[in-house]
């Protein structure tokens, strides 16, 4: 004993000179506080030199404060010596709180140091262990710890030991394990063990034995019932849940404030706002509103319905509000598009003394990103990097990256993948669909492949719909089946948006007929596979297919969106279905959509098309909306296919009011003064673009061939095969010639002689895609190609008579439609 306390009494001595020699760097409050507690160690053990026992002693020491007052290891490590000086160690309580002690300071191999020193452990050290190890996430060690306790015979588990350590499960088959001893030692009806044994099935996936366990209980306290709402949550059982909400109805079992919390979002993603209204008066009436996280769950679900009125009511009734509640009402506006009012409370947060969090700062990126504030982005940006939190937590590392893309910043969002660290599945699909989104779609497939090599990183759900989606903008038709066989095996062929992309990828690669075989096997409860099988026979200029695969719908109960509109108003103009447009138009109102621009654009387009310029124009004049650029260059494009250069000049000098940074507005008038002769018009044309620092989108087409995407450029001379493309197109035009072609130079729009404009014509982009093509696949196999901008009038008519010479099938996407090609005619009948 005099060994041991001559050691603390040294060890209390050189911690009290410590603390006063750095007195005078700390604030007063904080020494003030420690002073006391060392003197009283200190003269502990001065008398523990000289009087032992401690009996002896007058001065009771506090231990209890002691506990309290020491943060850091180091201070309990002072503790445990006072503790072995003092005798106390002796107490098995005491003991274990000195284990839990050092757990909760992070520090489990001390506190198994001090649980292996515990001579006579009772049931109640060893449950104190295993939690140690459970809360400081050493879960295989919790395991063996518990087994370690089997093979104590004096020692039972009790029902406190299995719920950490079926928390502490990792693995189905540990999960069994211990679920036999509990059966072995008859805990199974236990109210706590078998809430944990339906969590840990739950969490394994295993929902129908949790809810077995569930149904068969003797007894179901509170919660069990919140035990097995969690786990049907957390499986996507939404619907279960409020069946589990009417039995404890049934049952007279009252909803806590965690029940309610839990059931909340179930409500608002069943879209229930019946059940959800009904829970809040539930609420008012047991009183819960004052629960913090009730009110935050509230918040929640009413911003889910879009009921901001009632968010804002529920948030203006708090007395008590934490970060969570700012976040949640900062969200509900933001996830409403009504970033103006997320941003001034973002700034009342700030102003009541809340520091924002790593929540309050993804929301900001999206505020950013609906604003087009490209300044506040920055901002957001440079606030994570003070932080640190780039290099900590990969949520806002995507949404930084989301932030970016959305903003067509896609440089700064590589930028930020780089910079995060560790990368999750969700960085990798940003960045595929922020590359997609910005119209980058060999990035997005080049990113994928990427990404194919961590062999860490599974493809979920998100990454499918943004492969898919790049593959379907370049044409990549062999990579999107290659994708096609993966989703079969991975079973996620029947999942509606995964479906829907797959249709959308065969129906832009000019597959119909596949596009339709899938879309009768995805789900078809709701307007999304409906809305993409319309647009697709749409753009294919099947018109009369679209509206009966519309009228299918009405049939089968399912309710048509603004998007089905917009599918059928632009598959009507596509076909020429002037009157059937009409009438769609107004069919919106019945079913309560508000015509958006994108509807009075369509119908622009439609009338325009047609022919109907001067009705278009009184249409536009007409309209509800303020006409924005999508209006007026619709109407600019009709201007263009029927030379009608007055109402050009009228329709471009309204979109140089509202979009003066377009280049392709430009581009049109130019082509419809350089279609009439009128090059004075399209230098002046031109001119006022270059000065505006404007250059003109380079036209170009693509091809898949054996797996590889070739893209050609107008006048690409630095293909490999370029000496072989231009001696096939030779050989087809003096074919073409011979069968009647004759080239239309007002397609060319340069001043420059005949001879120029033929080859100008025979190096446009297309037909470097089709003579590739030709000579690069078997004989009357087809060719399938992709070109970013509308397709030029005479390459359209030289592609008839390759069809008919070659005896392929040539299809042909442009940025508006398809032209399918065969024996010298177009599917589109040259309305395009």
């Amino acid at each position: 004993m005099s060994d041991c306390s001559g050691f603390c009494t040294s060890l209390l001595k050189r911690g009290f000179i410590l603390v006063s020699r750095l007195a005078p760097t700390c604030k007063g409050r904080h020494i003030s506080k420690f002073l006391p507690l060392l003197r009283q160690h200190y003269r502990l053990f001065s008398a523990a030199t000289s009087a032992l026992p401690f009996e002896n002693q007058h001065e009771e020491i506090d231990f209890n404060r002691l506990f309290d007052s020491s943060s850091t290891t180091r201070l309990a490590k002072r503790l445990h010596a006072l503790l072995v000086v003092s005798g106390k160690i002796q107490s098995n309580f005491i003991s274990v709180r000195l284990v839990n002690f050092y757990a909760n300071l992070g520090d489990i191999f001390l506190s198994r140091g001090m649980f292996d020193q515990i001579p006579r452990k009772d049931i109640y050290t060893w449950n104190s262990m295993i939690s140690a190890y459970v809360r400081s996430g050493h879960f295989r060690e919790a395991i063996d710890c518990f087994y370690q306790l089997l093979l104590v015979a004096r020692v039972r588990a009790d029902f406190f030991t299995f719920p950490p350590v079926l928390k502490a499960c990792q693995t189905l088959m540990d999960g069994k394990k211990i679920h036999c001893w509990v059966f072995k030692l008859g805990f199974q009806w236990d109210v706590f063990v078998a809430a944990s044994l339906i969590h840990m099935y739950s969490r394994f996936g295993f929902v129908g034995i949790a809810r077995s366990l569930f149904d068969n209980m003797p007894f179901r306290d509170m919660g069990s019932w919140n035990a097995m709402i969690s786990g049907l949550i957390q499986n996507g059982n939404a619907a279960q849940v409020l069946d589990v909400m009417d039995e404890m109805r049934l049952e007279g079992i009252k909803m806590d404030s965690i029940t309610v919390a839990s059931i909340l979002p179930v409500c608002a993603q069943l879209g229930d706002i019946s059940t959800a209204t009904l829970l809040h008066l539930y609420v008012i009436k047991r009183g819960l509103e004052f629960e913090l996280f009730v009110s935050n769950a509230l918040i929640n679900m009413y911003a889910k319905f879009g009921n901001l009125g009632n968010a804002q009511k529920v948030f203006q009734k708090m007395f008590l509000r934490d970060v969570v509640s700012w976040n949640s009402i900062i969200a509900a506006y933001e996830q409403n598009d009504d970033p103006v009012t997320a941003q001034r409370f973002f700034v009342k947060m700030q102003l009541n003394g809340l520091q924002p969090d790593l929540l309050t700062l993804v929301s900001l990126a999206s505020i950013s990103t609906q604003s087009k504030d490209y300044k506040n982005s920055r901002s957001v940006h440079g606030f994570v990097m003070r932080r640190g939190w780039l290099m900590e937590a990969v949520v806002i590392g995507n949404a930084v990256m989301d932030m970016y893309s959305k903003l067509g910043v896609i440089d700064s969002a590589h930028k930020v993948f780089e910079l995060i660290k560790v990368k999750d599945v969700i960085s990798w699909n940003t960045l595929i669909s922020g590359y997609a989104q910005n119209g980058l779609a060999s990035e997005a497939i080049e990113v994928y492949r990427m990404m194919e090599e961590c062999r860490e990183i599974k493809p979920n759900q998100g990454t499918w719909v943004g492969i898919l989606a790049a593959c379907s903008h370049v044409g990549a038709l062999q990579q999107g089946m290659r994708i096609h066989g993966q989703l079969i095996k991975t079973n996620l062929l029947l999942d509606v948006f995964v479906g829907t992309c797959l249709i959308d990828l065969y129906g832009k690669c000019g597959r119909l007929v596949d596009a339709m075989s899938l879309f009768y096997q995805v789900p078809q409860e709701n307007s999304v596979p409906w809305n993409v099988i319309i647009s697709c026979h749409g753009i294919h200029g099947h018109g009369e297919k679209a509206l009966k695969l519309f009228r299918e719908m009405q049939d089968v109960g399912v309710k048509p969106d603004h998007v089905t509109f917009i599918s059928l108003l632009s598959a009507c103009s596509h076909s020429g279905l002037v009157d059937e447009g009409k009438w769609f138009f107004n069919l919106m109102h019945e079913y309560g959509i508000k015509p958006s621009l994108k509807h009075y654009g369509c119908m622009v387009d439609l009338l325009g098309r047609a022919g109907f310029l001067e009705m278009a124009y009184d249409f536009v004049k007409d309209m509800h909306l303020q006409p924005d650029a999508s209006i007026w260059g619709a109407l600019l494009g009709a201007c263009r296919i029927h030379g009608n250069v007055e109402l050009g000049k009228l329709a471009s000098d309204r979109l140089f009011e509202v979009d003066s940074e377009n280049v392709g507005y430009y581009v049109l008038l130019s082509n419809i003064y350089a279609n009439v002769g009128k090059w004075e018009g399209v230098d002046k044309v031109r001119s006022l673009a270059r000065k505006r620092g404007l250059r003109k989108t380079p036209g170009w087409s693509s091809i898949e061939v054996s797996h590889r995407v070739d893209v050609f450029y107008t006048g690409n001379q630095s293909h490999p095969k370029c000496e072989e493309i231009y001696a096939e197109l030779r050989i087809l035009t003096t074919k073409m010639k011979s069968l009647g072609y004759i080239p239309d130079y007002s397609f060319v729009l340069q001043d420059v002689e005949d001879d120029e404009k033929e080859h100008i014509l025979t190096s446009h982009s297309e037909r470097l895609a089709i003579a590739f093509g030709i000579i690069s696949t078997p004989p009357k196999s087809p060719v399938r190609i992709f070109k970013n901008l509308r397709v030029c009038g005479d390459c359209h008519n030289a592609t008839k008579f390759i069809s008919r010479i070659t005896e392929r099938e040539i299809v042909v996407r442009d940025s508006k439609r398809f032209h399918h090609f065969k024996n010298g005619i177009c599917s589109c009948g040259d309305y395009w």
